[in-house]
């Protein structure tokens, strides 16, 4: 009897076992891929890439700057347009040009793909507007004209921060300075207003920047960039939680920017000022983070520009992995965009390590497959009865 309770028990240890490693999921990595764009002011060149999408063919689209004269005017001739590349990298052209009519651009930022519709629609700050374009690029329509907060004291930026889309195509666009998230039919139709409060209460923020839908719970992701944090909302608007606090260490931020949901709810968020992106899994649990900043030729930190100097780091530094600054963001098969903001380019990076986390029912049934599968093993050998019931165990739990 003895060794059939010891046996119980090893079979019972084994169960959980199974049930231990099923809940457990995968530690996410991050790893170089490669880079797109470089920085200056030529074709295929990039300044200050605030905003990346990738179509379904693999290009990536990249929203590049705002060309200004020295007196500060707009000087169309440079960026304000949103630059393609191959799936190799290679530069294949722009959607848009700078001015101010249809289909044109004063500094894009926000840009993404509607994954109901396949139209792109792009931020379009100093025209205080959205810019909607077909899959191809050909301009459709302008709409949210003015509806977006202008400049307030001590930001230096304004209008529409972050776009992303519900399950029907609805489009969410972040107003930085109004602290409120529109929402819009696909054809451009206010239906919806999120927020507008300022502050640091849970319903509140300071500066909303990125903004994206989670896949799986329809939960509103919202990178929260003056409060240092991460702002989770229900489907509906309802503030839940956040997560993350000011500072440089693992799991704190300085200034997110912008923001990625998987599949799993792991969150990837351009963590701008510390030169990183860092990996929360839904519920604020710290994984992992990439990137360092970008340093001299002496090891020292080569610190952002001036707001009158030209808009790269003096020096650059192009290593792979390092940055000056991390701005916008784009998640797609496998492979996380980082805007690597004072450097003119994109850094594209592997993301490894994810996998689905059964639910606790799912992680249940394997447990008891496993004492199945001993139980089966004990009467091939003879054993007459099963020496574990279920049914008997969870009585005694009770």
């Amino acid at each position: 009897m003895g060794l059939v309770k010891n046996l119980s028990i090893g079979i019972l240890g084994t169960g959980f076992m199974v049930l231990t490693a099923a809940a457990q999921a995968k530690a996410v990595t991050l790893t170089y891929d490669r880079s797109i764009g470089s920085p200056g002011f030529g074709p295929g060149q990039l300044f200050v890439p605030q905003g990346i999408a990738v179509d379904s063919q693999g290009n990536t689209l990249i929203s590049n700057g705002r060309g200004v004269n020295p007196d500060g005017t707009p000087n169309y001739n440079f960026g304000d347009k949103i630059e393609k590349f191959s799936p190799s990298g290679q530069y294949i052209g722009a959607i848009g040009s700078g001015g101010t009519g249809p289909g044109q651009f004063d500094e894009p930022t926000t840009v993404d793909f509607n994954p109901v519709t396949g139209d792109l629609y792009a931020g379009d700050v100093y025209n205080n507007r959205i810019n909607q374009f077909d899959s191809q690029g050909n301009f459709i329509r302008s709409f949210a004209n003015g509806k977006f907060t202008g400049l307030i004291p001590g930001r230096i930026f304004f209008g529409p921060s972050g776009v992303t889309f519900d399950k029907a195509g609805n489009v969410y666009a972040g107003d930085f300075n109004g602290e409120r998230i529109f929402k819009f039919t696909p054809d451009g139709k206010q239906i919806g207003v999120i927020g507008g409060t300022v502050g640091t209460g849970l319903g509140e923020t300071q500066g909303v920047a990125g903004i994206r839908i989670s896949p799986v719970s329809g939960n509103i992701f919202l990178a929260d960039q003056y409060n240092n944090r991460v702002k989770v909302l229900d489907p509906n608007g309802k503030p839940l939680y956040t997560f993350g606090s000011a500072g440089s260490g693992p799991g704190q931020l300085l200034q997110p920017i912008g923001i990625e949901v998987d599949d799993q709810e792991n969150v990837y968020v351009a963590d701008s000022i510390n030169s990183r992106v860092q990996v929360f899994d839904k519920s604020g649990k710290f994984l992992t983070s990439y990137g360092k900043p970008a340093l001299d030729a002496s090891g020292k930190l080569v610190p952002p520009p001036g707001l009158t100097d030209p808009p790269f780091g003096n020096p650059l530094d192009l290593t792979p992995g390092r940055f000056n600054w991390t701005g916008g963001t784009a998640l797609k098969d496998g492979k996380l965009y980082v805007g690597d903001f004072f450097q003119g380019r994109v850094q594209v990076l592997n993301v490894k390590g994810t996998r689905k986390v059964p639910e606790p029912s799912s992680a249940l049934g394997l447990a008891l497959l496993g004492l199945g599968a001993a139980t089966v093993t004990l009467r091939k050998r003879g054993q007459q009865k099963p020496v574990f019931s279920l049914e008997k165990e969870l009585q005694k739990q009770c």
